[in-house]
Formats: structure tokens, C-alpha cells, sequence
């Protein structure tokens, strides 16, 4: 695709959720490069808005420690965050497991959430630490809009290897990175044998795949099985029974020298209690009911004895 092109899907993006900002309320630039001072706890956060709300997560519950933290909020794609991870200009991130791994590692395999850990922090940069993960999980799928299930007689219980032969005739839509990703047209193409008719860049699951999928400009996409959307608009979301985008639980990438013990701590309370569920209610008061992610994460921690 086309660098223009990325550019106006990831700009789009980024205007669309930059009201769901995470406690500063400035419009500092997230790709900024300054670094952290006074002790500061930068936690940032990819663009899109379970990110954004998770990282809200992460930043209260650290404000409740008594720890100092900043935000930078809707930063961008992995590619971008691993990198501010790693030179300290953000401190804590909240990742995907399986998509993490995919990329330090296309061709891992694990066959638990355990190896998955193992796998990632073996080529995890030297600076970088993952903390415990949660139970909570929310993985990239194949969803096709209402039409395209009507048509193609597909159900919930379908699978990818169900588009074989149609796919040819489908427009797929996704974040740039999609195209290239294992955990993407790579892995669609290796794994089920599929060939898209095309491709068309949109951003991370979030409300520009949404919309081109429930007008037809796309039949099928990538978004999260959290997604709100999925239910309210009958969209199908296709069985994964090879596994492609394998385990998916929300794991805390931290810096080692950006969070102090005390802040380890306090984030492994939240994966203790952040399971499926409680990420879909808290996801469709956000995206549904267009709750601020700010006040939703502080109502939700304070619930569950976090705050």
C-alpha cells in the first residue's frame, strides 16, 4: 500500500478517537521524543480504543500507588510504540500477547499463554520486561458484514478456510500493517490458502473498518472479538481452527527502568481481575455508549478494589 495512503487512514484515525484521550487533555504530540522526568511513569497506548482505555487501566491504577504518571495516548502501531518502548520515551504499554510475539517472532508457535510469554521474552529487547498476563483476551478475526454471511451461507460457526473459494471475489480491510503481517494477509495466504481480490487499508478494528464493513466497501476485515459492533450490526466473526491469531490476553511491556516495583505490583493486580468479560462491558461503555475511557477505567477499578 501506497505510504500516502497509510498516512490519511492512520490520520483519520487518529482525529476520530483523539477525544477519547487518556487523563492530560493536552494535545502534545504522542511521537514526541522527550523523555520522562521527575520519576515519571509514561504509559502509552496503540490507536485504537481498547488501547486507549486499557492504558487509562494502567495509569490510574498506578496514580493510586502514589506513582506520578503522563499519558501519551493514540500513539500509533506496534512498530512505533516498540520503539518508544525501548529508547524510554513511554514506560508502559499495554500489549497482545500473540500479536506481540508475531512480530518479534513470525514463525513461533506456542501452544499455551505460558509459551507464549516464554517465546516473546526471549527476543524481547534487553530493556523490556513483560509483567504477568491477564485472562482477558481480545484477538484479531476474520469478520464478514451481514451481506457477505447471507450470501456466502456463513455462520458463527464457520471457519476461514470457508472463503477458499470466494475470496477471490472479496474486498478485505485493515490496518496497514495487516498486508504484511503473519498475524494477516501473510498468514491467511500460508495457513487457509486465501487470495483476496483486494486489499484496502483502513486502521486497527477500529471505527473506519467498522464503517466500511457495514457499508459493503469492504466484505471482510480484521477486528477485535471485542468489538461491540460485531453483535449490533450482525456482523460474523469466522472460526481461527489453525489457530493464526493464537493467544491474545492483555499483558503489560514495560521498561525495567522506567517502572518502579511498587508499579509492577499494582499492574499485576489488574490482570489478576481483568478477564473477557469485564474488557467487552467496559469496551461497549466506551464505543457504544460513548463513555469517556478516562471515568469508565476509574469507575472500574474503584469497583473492583483497585483504586
Amino acid at each position: 500500500m501506497k505510504r500516502g495512503a497509510a498516512a490519511v487512514a492512520l490520520a483519520a484515525a487518529t482525529a476520530l478517537l483523539a477525544g477519547c484521550s487518556s487523563g492530560t487533555g493536552k494535545a502534545d504530540d504522542p511521537l514526541a521524543g522527550d523523555k520522562p522526568k521527575d520519576g515519571t511513569v509514561v504509559v502509552g497506548s496503540n490507536n485504537f480504543a481498547e488501547s486507549i482505555l486499557i492504558a487509562d487501566i494502567y495509569g490510574e491504577a498506578l496514580k493510586a500507588k502514589g506513582i506520578k504518571v503522563s499519558y501519551k495516548p493514540n500513539i500509533g502501531s506496534r512498530e512505533t510504540t516498540y520503539g518508544l518502548l525501548k529508547n524510554g520515551t513511554i514506560s508502559v504499554l499495554p500489549e497482545y500477547n500473540g500479536a506481540l510475539l508475531a512480530y518479534l517472532d513470525a514463525k513461533a508457535a506456542p501452544k499455551s499463554v505460558e509459551a507464549t510469554t516464554s517465546a516473546i521474552e526471549a527476543k524481547l529487547d534487553p530493556k523490556l520486561t513483560l509483567l504477568k498476563p491477564s485472562p482477558a483476551q481480545d484477538k484479531d478475526s476474520v469478520t464478514v458484514n451481514a451481506a457477505t454471511a447471507k450470501k456466502y451461507h456463513l455462520t458463527d460457526k464457520s471457519s476461514i478456510a470457508d472463503l477458499k473459494d470466494v475470496a477471490k471475489d472479496l474486498v478485505i480491510g485493515g490496518s496497514p500493517e495487516f498486508q504484511t503481517r503473519q498475524q494477516g494477509l501473510t498468514g491467511l495466504k500460508s495457513a487457509y490458502g486465501l487470495q483476496f481480490k483486494s486489499f484496502k487499508a483502513l486502521d486497527a478494528g477500529g471505527p473506519l473498518t467498522e464503517a466500511a464493513l457495514k457499508k459493503n466497501t469492504v466484505q471482510a476485515a480484521d477486528l477485535f472479538t471485542t468489538d461491540p459492533t460485531i453483535s449490533k450490526e450482525k456482523f460474523v466473526v469466522l472460526q481461527d481452527p489453525k489457530n493464526l491469531f493464537g493467544f491474545e490476553n492483555v499483558q503489560p511491556l514495560v521498561s525495567k527502568k522506567g517502572l518502579p516495583k511498587k508499579g509492577a505490583d499494582a499492574l499485576d493486580a489488574v490482570s489478576a481481575k481483568l478477564d473477557t468479560a469485564t474488557l467487552l462491558d467496559l469496551g461497549t461503555q466506551v464505543q457504544a455508549q460513548k463513555k469517556d475511557p478516562l471515568a469508565v477505567a476509574q469507575a472500574w477499578l474503584k469497583s473492583a478494589g483497585l483504586a
